[in-house]
């Protein structure tokens, strides 16, 4: 049996690319199956991203949700005409398609429902069985989005997840008539089973260290789904701020990014600052060398003692690892996969994501550390989520394929549905 899974692996956030690691290794336990996985923006391997992106997303940024759908629209037109072609010939050879995981149902200005919605309609024509599994739902689409994700259910679905109850209540909201999805954890929590010891941390002293995972602020006002002012820890100076206090609390730290170029390009900001010119070539702070491959982001995660992050997945992988961890709000599926693990407590966001608030929760939280028992039982859920997936998939793999049709029912699925990106790119709606 083939599994081609669809997702964003080769992303610079590289916690895109961890899930999709552990996704492939879940999948792939299971004897004669083959799985390949593709990125829904057509990259073919780590580091492709363009160096603009940032420039790019600062310009959508100032453009109103009209311009901005229609800016995005535009932009993909002929990367989607081109996607959809290699789709079709990846999916002749396939016996079902898997999406998932990670945010892949979120309206970025119809970045990811213009995706979503071409391969819908190439897994609709080939006529093979459809998982979603264990993704991330968005509050709020427009109706163009709503339109192009709905082509989800219309795909021979045989299988829908979300990864926590706050996208399960987003799905439920956006299709109150079904279907209802079932929630399974994210498999970025495979994460310490998914990489060999020696990618787990092995090149660095991980004794009393804490990793502060930096995060660009202008990413994090444009995804996120509540407003800017409430992100904390957003400016040089608060990171600053932070550092100190953890040094003085004793700690060592080491800042890193998920991997993005403009993540790095901020932590090498707070790493030269003024304000830690005094702790620079010491060894109470170093700056980590942007991590280029997923395996490289967990062996920087798997050295420290501790961590404290934006980044949802920089949280899963800690928490896979055992390691201790304190989350940032700026985004609800970070504050739902803190709930999902029952570790509320150590999650702060708005007012309460000071400074001084982060630097005593990280204490804390290597204090209490990670309750063995519950994370034994969540490790070994996410396992069975994958293996409820599999279950769905091959029971229905046998079905009539694409090639199998006659001619007139082939016909008639080629043409019943229009590319999502030949449709009109925008609506006058908000």
């Amino acid at each position: 049996m083939k599994l081609v899974v669809f997702n964003v692996k080769f992303s610079e956030n590289l916690g895109d690319g961890l899930l999709a690691a552990c996704m492939e290794t879940a999948l792939s336990e299971q004897a004669d199956i083959e799985v390949e996985t593709i990125d829904l923006a057509g990259r073919r391997e780590f580091g492709t991203t363009s160096r603009n992106r940032r420039r790019f997303i600062r310009i959508l940024h100032t453009l109103p949700p009209f311009a901005r759908r229609l800016v995005v629209h535009l932009a993909l037109r002929s990367k989607l005409a081109e996607l959809r072609q290699e789709w079709d010939s990846k999916l002749a050879t396939a016996d079902a398609v898997v999406l998932g995981g990670g945010n892949l149902l979120q309206d970025d200005d119809l970045n990811f429902p213009l995706k979503v919605g071409t391969l819908a309609d190439c897994v609709r024509r080939r006529g093979i069985p459809l998982a979603v599994y264990a993704v991330g739902v968005s509050g709020h689409w427009s109706a163009r989005a709503h339109s192009l994700f709905s082509r989800i259910d219309q795909a021979g679905l045989v299988h829908m997840s979300v990864r926590d109850e706050t996208a399960r209540a987003n799905w439920i909201r956006h299709f109150p008539e079904g279907p209802v999805p079932i929630v399974l954890p994210d498999p970025g929590l495979l994460t310490g089973r998914s990489f060999p010891p020696n990618a787990q941390g092995r090149q660095y002293d991980a004794a009393d260290v804490i990793g502060v995972c930096v995060t660009d602020p202008i990413i994090l006002v444009h995804h996120a789904d509540k407003n800017g002012a409430e992100i904390g820890l957003r400016t040089v100076d608060d990171y600053s701020e932070l550092v100190r206090l953890l040094v003085r609390q004793g700690h060592r730290v080491r800042l890193f990014s998920n991997g993005a170029r403009e993540d790095q390009a901020f932590a090498e900001q707070i790493f030269t600052s003024r304000e830690l010119a005094p702790l620079r070539g010491t060894e109470q702070l170093e700056l980590a060398d942007r991590p280029t491959l997923p395996e490289q982001l967990v062996g920087i995660i798997g050295s420290t003692s501790g961590i404290i992050a934006h980044r949802l997945h920089a949280c899963i992988a800690a928490y896979a690892m055992a390691i201790p961890h304190v989350g940032l709000g700026w985004d609800s599926k970070v504050e739902s996969f803190f709930r999902s693990v029952a570790r509320e407590a150590f999650f702060a966001k708005g007012e309460l994501a000071t400074p001084n608030r982060l630097a005593a929760l990280i204490d804390a939280a290597l204090r209490q550390g990670i309750d063995r028992t519950e994370h034994e039982s969540r490790i070994a859920a996410t396992f069975a989520g994958v293996a409820a997936m599999k279950a769905a998939l091959l029971e229905r793999s046998g079905n009539v394929r694409f090639g199998e049709m006659s001619q007139t029912d082939a016909d008639q699925a080629k043409h019943s549905l229009q590319p999502a990106w030949l449709e009109p790119p925008f609506a006058l709606e908000s």
